[in-house]
């Protein structure tokens, strides 16, 4: 199991900076959600092995499994979801966090982020809500870091 998350998470290749440009060229919010979606098909596949009850996201509206791993003080990130939509947030998030050491997890400034690319104004509330959980699970998981 431990392997299929570092797989995955070496397989992510999105960094915050990267998600910024990419979503703040298009130009509307229906060719931002079109973008989003088109991001979430670029998520590795995440190994049915690591699709298993204990680690679904509570507060999310979809399924949505978050697996970690701590390697050498890198967070090593898998997650997905059975939502297309949901597929491409979980991509935002990830790159904001997958691969970075525990002061950068928690330094990271999550809401200026999701506010320049203006997610929580236009996602239903359902879904924002999911994306701060996923987002409150993973900074729980670096403040506790890899001990």
């Amino acid at each position: 199991m431990h392997q299929d998350i570092i797989e995955f998470s070496n397989q992510f290749h999105f960094t915050s900076s990267d998600i910024l440009e990419i979503l703040l060229k298009e130009k509307g919010w229906q060719n931002q959600y079109r973008r989003i979606m088109l991001l979430g098909k670029e998520l590795p596949e995440q190994p049915v092995s690591l699709k298993l009850d204990d680690k679904l996201v509570a507060g999310c509206e979809s399924n949505v499994w978050l697996n970690y791993q701590w390697v050498n003080g890198q967070l090593k990130l898998a997650a997905s979801s059975d939502s297309k939509v949901v597929k491409g947030l979980i991509t935002i998030i990830l790159a904001a966090y997958n691969n970075k050491e525990q002061n950068q997890i928690l330094d990271f400034k999550i809401e200026s982020y999701l506010d320049e690319l203006g997610l929580l104004q236009q996602l239903s509330p359902s879904r924002g809500n999911g994306i701060k959980a996923i987002v409150n699970k993973i900074l729980l998981v670096a403040e506790q870091g890899s001990n």
